[in-house]
């Protein structure tokens, strides 16, 4: 029954990148004799002690941080591909360049958060890897069923205004705008991004989103460490994908000191020339070319 599930999945996924995104299904096809080229940067979250707040950038929006010794990953898509699985196949779009680090090599990961259900942010397969009887989740609302939920430690849905609490951070809710149907049908389903806050720290994961000014809300007295912003795959999907100068400008709505650009250089799902988002973020910084801490898959970044 899973089985011809899951091929149903694909047959309506097909048909949706077909008649929805003809340039994205046009780069499936012909991507088969595509190489994919190794991370510039392999990071070593073993040396990183159990204080301060770390980061690496493992590709798209996939991002392992460590607050005070409490690991997060966000969206983990560590596989060649995000799509359908099927069995040990997972049928979708191939990367570019490789994660900057596989399942095998991450440390203990306390908690996996999880923005919306689209494929290249909610990947089943790195899932299944990630399940572990001390791993926590927290997903967006009406999401939570595409996981394993018994093999985790303890899953969580949370909506825009709502708070939780996962060991010694609280998870907010952030309104976004984008959407959050994985297929066509199923759009009643949720989309976040979240403020990460403990420990004396402050870290926006701003998921996926077109511009809002719904980050001015978190403003208050103490900044943002670091804002965790999307900044590809605008052209021409600039309804729901913000443009690098959007995404400077939601950094400084929500005073965050650092940025952390994500959501570019790893899959094939827009128009606009491959560093493009990196040099436009860059230019939107202007003189401030330093808050932007990585820029290549696999950098690290580290505060005491």
């Amino acid at each position: 029954m899973a089985k011809s599930a899951s091929f149903r999945d694909l047959r309506v996924a097909a048909r949706f990148a077909r008649n929805t995104a003809p340039g994205v299904w046009k780069a499936y096809r012909n991507q088969k004799l595509r190489e994919v080229s190794a991370a510039p940067f392999r990071p070593n979250p073993k040396h990183w002690p159990d204080t301060g707040v770390h980061a690496a950038w493992l590709g798209h929006s996939t991002v392992l941080l460590k607050i005070n010794g409490f690991t997060i990953l966000t969206d983990p898509v560590l596989g060649e591909k995000c799509g359908v699985p099927v069995g040990p196949v997972t049928f979708g779009l191939k990367r570019l360049v490789e994660p900057a680090l596989l399942v095998k090599d991450l440390p203990h990961i306390d908690l996996v958060l999880l923005s919306h259900a689209h494929f290249d942010h909610f990947d089943q397969a790195t899932l299944r890897l990630l399940a572990r009887a001390h791993t926590s989740v927290v997903t967006a609302k009406f999401t939570s069923n595409l996981l394993r939920t018994r093999r985790y430690k303890s899953v969580q849905e949370i909506g825009w205004g709502e708070k939780l609490r996962v060991g010694p951070i609280t998870i907010s809710g952030l309104e976004v705008k984008h959407w959050g149907a994985r297929l066509r049908t199923d759009t009643y389903r949720g989309y976040n991004g979240y403020l990460i806050e403990g420990e004396g720290r402050r870290i926006v994961f701003g998921g996926d989103t077109a511009y809002t000014d719904a980050f001015r809300q978190i403003r208050s007295s103490k900044p943002v460490d670091l804002a965790i912003l999307p900044i590809g795959a605008y052209d021409p999907w600039i309804s729901v994908h913000c443009n690098p100068e959007q995404a400077w400008k939601m950094a400084e709505d929500c005073r965050a000191e650092l940025v952390l650009p994500v959501h570019h250089k790893t899959f094939h799902l827009s128009r606009e020339p491959y560093l493009e988002p990196i040099e436009r973020c860059f230019g939107a910084a202007g003189s401030d070319t330093g808050r932007v801490v990585t820029q290549h898959i696999g950098q690290e970044w580290s505060r005491s």
